[in-house]
């Protein structure tokens, strides 16, 4: 019961080009769990998405939302194919018809999309206006809208948001002292990324190494990150930045650090890079980094891992907040969302934590404990007619 998923949708969408002819692009929706609330999850393009890969992630947000104690339960969806290939036109006829094929299983009170790899909030408001033509005014169908049109915010920086506090928890449990004592390195200037990186500077943090997937750049007595993002929003490469010195991209998770945090694709911590590690904590800000060969070598050699479905649980927890205040249609302001957000990545540590230490197990297992509880809990107590 909680490893299949509830169901899974495919559908085939055909978008006319703006070349002349038409394209047809697969596109999946795959709802793992609602025994604790609707299914939720992102939406993603991309050219390596595929049914497996959209299961996988599914089942991942079932155990996130529960791990986070929101009201939900796991989806994801996606559509096979390279956005920055389509012009704007055609990625919005493309969305539009997405919601075609999906409209009838998605909803405010059956499953809430959100942005995810290649999306943003102008997917999500197309999702909106799309819907809303078939069902009637319904915001709360999506999460991630711009901030102009019934989203949070906070939600933007969310997911870096809600990494950083798992750091600050994570280094007060383990008597690691201040983020100021520290030194850390980020593999990833997305979204998530700069943000983290970010707001890790903000509290003290000396962030020594960053890459992306172009380049990358070092400076061993701390690099200036809101230079830096203003240096990548201006289109430069992070290797150009003048407050830092050019480093391989290929070399960024070799660089010495107390805390590494991966938050760009997953699998990229192997059992080679995981041998040759150079950290005391590796911080899961991506889905998946970690491989499972890996895992066990980091276990093994007394690194510790803050498990990817605590760590950048702020994104769907925000994601929350935006659904209860369309559903209420109030608005909150950032100081209550950020407040609110740091209550529960506190509280969701502290849950996993205490497994930690009292069935000494690692992290990632001690969230798995708990999540999986809570989802069997749900199913158990509302039967099985």
């Amino acid at each position: 019961m909680l490893l299949e998923p509830k169901r899974e949708v495919a559908v085939e969408l055909v978008v006319p080009r703006d070349a002349g002819g038409v394209e047809v692009f697969r596109a999946y929706r795959v709802q793992h769990n609602n025994s604790r609330g609707p299914f939720k999850g992102g939406l993603r393009f991309h050219p390596n998405v595929d049914l497996d890969d959209v299961r996988s992630l599914a089942s991942l947000m079932t155990w996130k939302t529960a791990l986070m104690d929101l009201p939900f339960g796991g989806a994801k969806g996606g559509v096979q194919l390279d956005p920055h290939k389509l012009s704007e036109r055609e990625l919005e006829i493309l969305t539009r018809k997405l919601v075609q094929g999906i409209k009838d299983v998605i909803g405010p009170a059956e499953d809430i999309p959100a942005p995810d790899m290649n999306t943003s909030g102008r997917e999500m408001a197309w999702i909106f206006d799309e819907y809303s033509k078939f069902k009637g005014y319904s915001p709360g169908v999506v999460t991630g809208k711009p901030v102009h049109l019934h989203g949070s915010v906070g939600r933007e920086a969310a997911t870096g948001r809600g990494c950083a506090f798992g750091i600050r928890e994570i280094l007060k449990a383990m008597g690691y002292g201040k983020m100021s004592d520290h030194t850390f390195v980020f593999q990833g200037f997305g979204n998530v990324g700069a943000w983290a990186s970010e707001i890790v500077h903000d509290m003290g943090g000396k962030v020594v190494a960053i890459a992306d997937e172009h380049s990358a750049t070092t400076n061993p007595k701390g690099l200036d990150i809101p230079a830096l993002r203003r240096h990548a929003g201006e289109g430069h490469l992070l290797e150009a930045f003048a407050g830092g010195q050019a480093l391989a991209k290929e070399s960024i998770l070799q660089v010495p650090c107390s805390i590494l945090v991966p938050a760009a694709l997953g699998g990229v911590i192997t059992p080679d890079v995981a041998r040759s590690l150079d950290c005391k904590i590796v911080v899961e800000a991506a889905n998946g980094p970690t491989l499972p060969a890996a895992d066990k070598i980091l276990q093994d050699r007394g690194v510790m891992v803050l498990p990817d479905i605590y760590s950048n649980g702020g994104g769907v927890t925000v994601s929350f907040f935006e659904w209860v205040q369309n559903l209420q249609n109030f608005k909150w302001d950032e100081e209550e969302v950020n407040r609110k957000l740091e209550r529960k990545m506190g509280a969701a540590f502290e849950s996993l934590w205490q497994i930690h230490r009292e069935m000494d197990v690692p992290l990632r297992t001690a969230a798995f404990v708990k999540a999986v509880g809570r989802v069997a809990r749900a199913e158990r107590f509302r039967g099985f007619d």
